[in-house]
């Protein structure tokens, strides 16, 4: 029970990388916080969690509002009474090429990737310093924030972006005691894949011999690019999750955490 007495508040928490960082989180010891606009998905997080024996809550939350997160910081602090782990998970895929992305389409990648990362640490530091035992922030970007990729232009530059802001919130706040570390995953077995935008992935669809059209990107066959040649699980990602939330990462701030089959190696 690595995060008995702990608080953590968890984003896009209704299914994938976000749904059983939610669970391996409240099986350590934490209670959670989890949040996500698909309020089925998150009602279904929330009976797992507690079916397990967990502590836990669900809110409907979109991270573009900073009313909204506002409102889910203040309730993990009425519930719970304190908040020590953010977990800024929520995020949407894109893979179109830059000449056929519409602006809105862009504005919408940064507004939930980005900026839904940037009102996070906005909100969840102040309550955390209150705290005065400090805290861990695990901001989940991806291999693409390490390394471009065609057709995946706007995704890049916000997980970049990710990844850069979480180096720049290390420092800020490293003397509160708060560390802020970020997340790479690789090619993983979400449902993101069934809803990333087609744009100028289809070519790599063709070259990998998977089907054509929307919603229609085979995750195994994108793996095997991956030296391990296989996707990688959510809970392989959790578990780097709650390593940099517990004690077990106290020396690491500012750092990246790449879980990614040796993509980037």
């Amino acid at each position: 029970m690595k995060l008995k007495g702990k608080v953590a508040l968890v984003t896009g928490a209704a299914s994938g990388i976000g749904r059983q960082a939610a669970l391996a989180l409240a099986r350590e010891g934490a209670a959670v916080l989890a949040t996500d606009v698909d309020e089925s998905g998150g009602a279904q997080t929330l009976d797992s969690i507690r079916k397990a024996g967990g502590e836990a809550l669900f809110r409907p939350h979109d991270v573009k509002s900073e009313e909204q997160w506002a409102d889910a910081v203040a309730t993990a602090l009425e519930a719970f009474g304190r908040l020590d782990i953010l977990v800024n998970n929520a995020g949407i895929g894109s893979g179109q090429l830059v000449t056929e992305m519409s602006l809105d389409s862009w504005n919408n990648l940064v507004a939930v990737n980005l900026t839904g990362v940037f009102l996070g640490c906005k909100h969840a530091i102040p309550a955390m310093r209150a705290g005065r035992a400090g805290g861990s922030i695990v901001n989940i970007s991806s291999v693409a924030g390490l390394e471009g990729a065609a057709g995946l232009a706007g995704y890049c530059a916000t997980k970049g972006g990710v990844r850069l802001f979480t180096k720049a919130v290390a420092k800020e706040y490293a003397a509160d005691g708060i560390r802020c570390n970020s997340v790479h995953p690789g090619i993983i077995d979400t449902p993101i894949w069934t809803r990333i935008d087609e744009g100028g992935l289809a070519g790599t669809r063709e070259q990998l011999g998977t089907p054509a059209g929307a919603n229609a990107i085979a995750v195994d066959a994108i793996a095997m690019l991956a030296p391990l040649q296989r996707p990688g699980l959510p809970e392989e990602i959790a578990n780097g999750i709650v390593f940099l939330a517990s004690d077990d990462s106290s020396y690491m701030t500012g750092s990246e955490l790449v879980i990614d089959g040796g993509m980037s190696a």
